[in-house]
């Protein structure tokens, strides 16, 4: 590519000859908003404001396509080169200058841009171009030596880290060795001199850790560049930053090249982040960050405290009103919050970037039922920007206002949320403390990508520099983790692993409690309160009781039940739990696990069934179990009355109601020993052995259980049959459901439907019961059809129907393998977690198609736990079933993800 030098360039295949290949290389003005995933969103970001007529420096963006190549083959299409060539002299034209010009030199910068927004996850290098030669031509053309020089040990410095793999901590000493020679607290106090000598260090660094010189040719560093930024694709950090925000692994990144200007030129210049309304609130107004006489990484790396964007009106008004004008006309265009990136070169204002910005979960909210009242989008459109784990987020408790507080600072409040932890000073300790159950808060000076795992890990994030634009703030927020910056008054020693804070000694393993909203720190754990959506949800505070987002949270909620299709239900065993998910929201219970019923004081009940040698003893079992059962169900089919509840008939294997056998044969062994009676703890370990199965999940379980002891079912179903007789002559309106659960054969739902509608009868219900079954058996999916013959609806229980179709127990694969499937892209999220579509999905999918096509009015339902899982919701939605059902505490999740999927 260019001119042919020694220096290892971008490493390409043949060229290909007389064949059309598709256009890799697009100049800014050739792009809009709409191709983000050709030109990721930073490049079709910078071509939509450059078509708007804004001041964006001229460039080029590299397509994702160009990065797939090279992420299949490990080396760049064979036609990139000459395109890149085209654009660069095009870009030279344009600018009057050309790469590694010796009296004015042209620079660029080369950052990566995907399609989802993955902050600070990529490689950036900027200052691109220089080198021994060119700057003592920029210096001299600037009129400013020392920024030449600074601008040289920025480019060695990102290049050696990002491109050369170096240890960014060489460079970091570096610095720290010639700022201490100078007796200087920061970068801006070494002169011409200074920095000239340290890019001979950094140069020295750089051929002592990669045995090579750093290149000389501007073209050889752009194209190791480029090949940095497509690699960083498949970073560590970016891997982890995709999974956590469930991004695709395929999409790759542009590449975006664009010509350099310059917030280092003195204290005319400077660089900034700014938000069209506040991240954090959603509020209007003036919100950001200003460095004078900086560069962009300096802002979000949070190495230098800024201003607010506020006080750029004093510092240089021309370009705040220009920059305030711009702010709004991009907001009007893309009808949201956006996130800006802008330099001042001398006065002159540059847009770098624009993107819609993110945000929390309570600024979602604000912000989408703001712009419903300003006239700028429809409630429909505001439904669609919010998000199910958005909403989740706004139901985690806060901090209790009237609770005795040991505050030790108060700083930027970036993320919000109540957290408290332990100290830890460094991504490790987070990880190690995290994976032994530990709450913990990660305490650094300034966050990089390489904390993600740590940041992910703690419960919440707090620096000591940087603002509501820095790293920390912006993963945080993406995260919904809480987090606290710029609190200047910590004195964060790492090495020592200590805060100083006004006399305050704090050491890594001490508890401090920090609140995102406020930005306050708190000596010790804070108690917490519910959060004002929960109230709501419960039903103790108003929507009209003057809380904005409990306001929001309302009106975007009701809208969602206003379109959604899908009925949400909820999994629940007990009155309260019923009670509680009826004001949430629940239109009635989608499974009632009967097994629950029988723990606790009734394992002893339990155990008598299980012992029985004899009908006469089994019975009285069962006789003595039907009147609890009986209670139970009064207490839940009143809790939900006028609602259907539907009764999952005993499951789980017998021997999980008994003592481990472990447990029992040492007992037994041990009164062997002391020659004591054996007794009932004998007649346990027989009754376990007996019952011992090598894989119970797929064993005597479930429907077999019904057919296996005689009467197990009948009781329950005389239990929920008696119980709902006597509510319907106290004139309430019970509407159970019994579902049978693992049918993999019609026959076995044919013979317990029969048992089922006698008791029925002669229990004396003159009312249609609902008798159906649970489909959690690929078989079960297949033959769908010919278990609607028997069935009056489905409920397609996706846990065990993921175990038995990707074969393990998520008992044993969780801990065992899941972790390592994850890391390599096996699995993007766990398939417990959300749905499968590919496997399970397509098993559910098979199982409507064939259950309607023999009975088209089957009701269909869900009650695994991706029935709470937003993504998995709009699966549910899309194939058809009639409701979803959850654990109360998801019921708003489901009924919010609901309503989004019906607007897809």
């Amino acid at each position: 590519m260019g001119q042919r030098t020694t220096t290892p360039r971008l490493t390409s295949t043949a060229r290909t000859k007389g064949v059309t290949v598709p256009k890799l290389v697009y100049d800014f003005a050739e792009g809009n908003m709409t191709m983000k995933e050709l030109l990721g969103g930073k490049g079709a970001n910078l071509a939509e404001m450059t078509n708007l007529g804004l001041p964006v420096p001229p460039g080029f963006t590299i397509t994702t396509e160009a990065c797939k190549a090279y992420l299949r083959t490990g080396s760049v299409p064979p036609e990139l080169a000459d395109e890149i060539d085209h654009h660069v002299d095009v870009l030279q034209q344009k600018m009057g200058k050309k790469l590694g010009q010796a009296d004015d030199p042209l620079l660029v910068s080369v950052r990566s841009g995907a399609a989802a927004s993955m902050p600070g996850m990529m490689e950036t290098v900027l200052n691109v171009g220089l080198n021994d030669d060119s700057v003592n031509g920029l210096a001299h053309q600037s009129s400013n030596p020392r920024f030449a020089w600074d601008a040289y040990r920025r480019l060695i410095q990102m290049f050696g880290k990002t491109v050369l793999g170096m240890d960014g901590e060489v460079f970091e000493q570096a610095l720290d060795a010639a700022k201490d020679a100078k007796g200087a607290s920061t970068d801006l106090e070494l002169d011409a001199d200074d920095l000239k000598g340290l890019v001979e260090t950094f140069k020295q660094a750089v051929h002592d850790h990669t045995g090579r010189e750093f290149p000389q040719d501007p073209r050889t560093q752009m194209d190791l560049a480029i090949e940095a930024v497509f690699g960083s694709w498949n970073s560590e950090r970016a891997i982890l930053y995709r999974r956590q925000e469930r991004i695709a692994t395929d999409l790759g990144t542009a590449v975006n090249i664009c010509s350099m200007v310059f917030g280092n030129l003195g204290m005319d210049s400077g660089t900034g982040v700014a938000f069209t309304r506040d991240p954090s609130t959603g509020q209007p107004g003036v919100y950001g960050d200003y460095l004078q006489n900086a560069q962009g990484e300096d802002v979000v790396a949070g190495i230098r405290n800024t201003v607010p964007l506020a006080d750029l009106e004093q510092i240089d008004k021309t370009s705040y009103d220009d920059l305030m004008t711009i702010m709004a006309k991009l907001e009007g265009h893309y009808r949201d919050l956006c996130d800006i990136e802008f330099t001042v070169e001398r006065g002159k204002l540059w847009m770098l970037q624009t993107r819609v910005g993110k945000r929390t979960a309570a600024a979602a909210f604000r912000i989408a039922t703001s712009l419903i009242d300003e006239g700028v989008i429809d409630t429909d459109e505001a439904l669609r920007r919010v998000k199910g784990a958005q909403l989740a987020q706004l139901m985690f408790p806060r901090f209790d206002a009237d609770a005795d507080k040991d505050l030790i600072t108060k700083a930027i409040g970036a993320s919000p949320g109540a957290a408290s932890g332990t100290v830890v000073f460094t991504s490790a300790a987070a990880v190690e403390a995290a994976d032994k159950g530990e709450k913990v808060i990660l305490v650094r000076r300034e966050t990089n990508p390489d904390d993600l795992h740590g940041m992910i890990a703690a419960q919440g994030i707090l620096t000591s520099r940087g603002g509501k634009t820095s790293h920390a703030a912006v993963v945080a927020r993406g995260m919904g983790k809480t987090c606290v910056c710029g609190a200047e008054e910590l004195d964060v020693n790492v090495a020592q692993g200590t805060i100083k804070v006004n006399g305050t000694v704090i050491e890594a393993g001490e508890t401090i409690s920090i609140d995102g909203t406020t930005g306050e720190v708190f000596r010790g754990e804070v108690p917490v309160v519910p959060s004002p959506v929960v109230q709501y949800f419960e039903g103790s505070l108003s929507p009209d009781a003057g809380d904005e987002l409990v306001a929001s949270v309302h009106r975007l909620i009701i809208h969602a039940d206003e379109v959604r299709r899908l009925g949400v239900r909820t999994n629940a065993d007990t009155a309260d739990d019923a009670a509680r998910a009826r004001r949430f929201g629940a239109e009635g219970i989608g499974l009632c696990r009967t097994e629950h019923m029988f723990l606790g004081e009734r394992r002893e009940s339990v155990e008598r069934l299980i012992l029985a040698d004899n009908d006469a003893d089994l019975e009285a079992a069962l006789a003595e179990l039907e009147p609890l059962q009986r209670g139970d169900f009064l207490e839940l089919l009143a809790a939900m009355d006028g609602q259907p509840v539907t009764i999952r008939l005993i499951d789980p294997p017998l021997h999980e109601f008994l003592p481990s056998m472990e447990d029992l044969a040492v007992k037994v062994a041990l009164a062997r020993e002391r020659g004591e009676e054996l007794g009932h703890d004998a007649a346990l370990l027989t009754a376990v052995e007996r019952l011992h199965e090598e894989n119970p999940m797929l064993g005597l379980r479930g429907v077999r259980l019904g057919l296996v002891v005689p009467g197990l079912f009948a009781m329950q179903v005389r239990a929920i049959a008696s119980a709902a007789v006597e509510l319907r002559a106290q004139g309430k309106d019970p509407r159970p459901e019994i579902m049978i659960p693992l049918v993999g054969a019609v026959q076995e739902l044919h013979l317990v439907r029969d048992e089922v509608e006698r008791v029925l009868a002669d229990v004396g219900v003159d009312w249609i019961i609902p008798i159906g079954t649970m489909i959690e058996l690929p078989r079960a999916a297949v033959i769908a059809d010919q278990i609607a013959e028997a069935a009056d609806f489905f409920s397609f229980g996706t846990n065990d129907l993921t175990q038995t179709t990707w074969g393990f127990s998520r008992d044993d694969v969780e801990g065992a393998f899941f972790s390592r499937y994850l890391e390599k892209g096996i699995f993007a999220v766990s398939p417990f977690e959300s749905i499968d579509r590919e496997g399970v999905g397509a098993l559910v999918r098979t199982g409507v198609d064939r259950g309607r096509a023999s009975k088209p009015d089957l009701k269909l339902g869900i009650c695994g736990e991706h029935g709470g899982d937003p993504d998995s919701i709009h699966f549910f939605h899309e194939v058809g079933l009639d409701y979803v059902s959850c654990s109360p505490f998801r019921i708003p999740v489901a009924r919010l993800e609901a309503g989004r999927a019906a607007l897809d």
